[in-house]
């Protein structure tokens, strides 16, 4: 192929509606693409082929539909994959080992594709993924950061909630489904916490807990190479966790300080991302104080006027591929 159809790599299932909307300017650029789901796609008509140790990996990978070759990825826009699972008729150890040697084997090549760009890479994303050292990353690029702690230590957790000014709250290091005394799955927001509600139960895994901001607004920021689109959020009622309601979320798209740019820019450097989705609140006073950054967050639930221009922004890097 010419370099100028070289085909974009969209790693994702199929519902990722955010991929999709990249997709369809990819499209209408004429630029090519296949979408993989590896945990899926290479086993209902699928198939792998990669030859090593020439001066390029060689060979392919199909889906029922698409076939693309590996030399010829121009870039790959890493969403959210299904898990690898056991193929049908393999239970058990077999299985498992079998979901092993496609996590390794298949996960390797799609991580190794040659002169290409990532956005982002998945190892990339997985080391940026964990909250204490994204805090510690930030702190060291500039970024205004909360008092935090990480412990299993009820007594140390009372004393660190009992000293914050503002109050203090507590939010999970990772966010998963957790069963309710029913069995049924529930998501663990951010909540404000008290010291007498602390008990030992804190002793059984590490829990975060953070000083409360006297936040103004919340601001996403979502950061691709270097242009940068941050959107302030309010919430029409007291809610600590956005998340919770986005039907009562107004958005405003506002301009980004100087030294809050440079230490994003600097943050994204730091973990080789090319995108980040950062979260910050802003007090009265101006502080934007940075909250985490999820190296593969969503956007695409904006209002068409801010979402539009993201997107775009994405397929330029996409388009562009390895520089």
């Amino acid at each position: 192929m010419s370099k100028h159809l070289r085909p974009v790599l969209v790693v994702t299932n199929l519902m990722d509606e955010t991929a999709d909307v990249v997709i369809r300017v990819l499209n209408a650029r004429a630029v090519p693409v296949v979408r993989l789901d590896p945990g899926v796609d290479i086993q209902q008509g699928g198939s792998l082929a990669a030859t090593l140790g020439t001066s390029q990996m060689q060979g392919h990978i199909a889906t029922a539909t698409r076939r693309i070759e590996l030399h010829d990825v121009r870039a790959v826009y890493w969403r959210r994959p299904s898990l690898y699972s056991p193929p049908a008729g393999l239970e058990g150890l077999a299985g498992e080992w079998a979901v092993h040697q496609f996590r390794w084997g298949l996960g390797g090549v799609l991580a190794a594709l040659p002169h290409c760009l990532y956005l982002n890479h998945p190892w990339r994303n997985r080391e940026a993924e964990y909250k204490p050292a994204q805090l510690i990353a930030a702190d060291r690029v500039g970024l205004h950061t909360p008092q935090t702690l990480i412990t299993t230590d009820p007594q140390q957790a009372r004393q660190f909630v009992a000293a914050q000014h503002d109050g203090a709250i507590y939010k999970p290091l990772w966010t998963s489904p957790y069963p309710d005394q029913d069995g049924r799955a529930r998501t663990v927001w951010v909540t404000t916490v008290d010291p007498r509600e602390i008990t030992d139960a804190v002793s059984v895994c590490p829990h975060l807990f953070q000083a409360k901001l006297p936040k103004d607004f919340d601001v996403r920021l979502t950061a691709v190479g270097d242009r940068l689109f941050a959107v302030r959020i309010d919430i029409d009622g007291d809610h600590l966790d956005w998340r919770k309601d986005y039907a009562k979320l107004s958005y405003a798209q506002v301009p980004v300080p100087a030294d809050v740019a440079a230490g994003v820019r600097a943050y994204l450097d730091a973990y080789g991302l090319v995108y980040g989705a950062f979260d910050f609140a802003v007090t009265g006073e101006g502080q934007w104080t940075f909250i985490e950054c999820n190296p593969n967050g969503q956007w695409a639930w904006f209002p068409e006027e801010i979402r539009d221009p993201i997107a775009q922004a994405l397929a330029d890097q996409l388009q562009k591929g390895h520089s």
